[in-house]
């Protein structure tokens, strides 16, 4: 399950992504329009920053931004990044794997059950950019909130 840490982080990105190329914008601003707490936020960015998505500078004209146009960043890169593996158990992910104490892995149904929603979940954020969200039209909006 995506945390919130991973939801913050796309929020925060995508708002940078709205912004001109090569435009830079403070903390305070990303987490004021987003609701997303200050502290928080910092430590997420700092993490985006550490793993190349993002730039910053300090001082009075500093701020975030983006490392990279928007659509050469890979969604699912992002999410790994501040999230860990997609897998939602150690024995169905492919990088982080670990067995389970209770299982035998090469027979578990629930292992491999997992291993589909990992994969499913994978396909899904690696297909999309961060200007591909940035994108996404307000009527696949609407359609979403009707599945809800």
């Amino acid at each position: 399950m995506l945390t919130k840490k991973g939801k913050y982080g796309l929020k925060a990105t995508v708002h940078l992504a709205r912004l001109p190329a090569g435009a830079s914008t403070q903390v305070a601003d990303i987490a004021e329009t987003n609701q997303i707490p200050k502290k928080f936020l910092d430590v997420i960015l700092g993490e985006l920053r550490n793993a190349g998505f993002l730039v910053s500078k300090k001082g009075k004209l500093g701020g975030y931004r983006l490392a990279r146009p928007p659509e050469e960043i890979i969604v699912g890169d992002m999410i790994r990044a501040l999230d860990g593996p997609l897998a939602p158990f150690p024995c169905a992910s492919r990088n982080a794997y670990e067995p389970c104490e209770d299982c035998d892995v090469s027979r578990c149904e629930v292992r491999l059950l997992m291993v589909r929603v990992r994969d499913a979940i994978g396909t899904v954020l690696d297909k999309y950019t961060l200007a591909q969200m940035r994108d996404l039209s307000q009527e696949e909006f609407a359609s979403f909130v009707d599945y809800i």
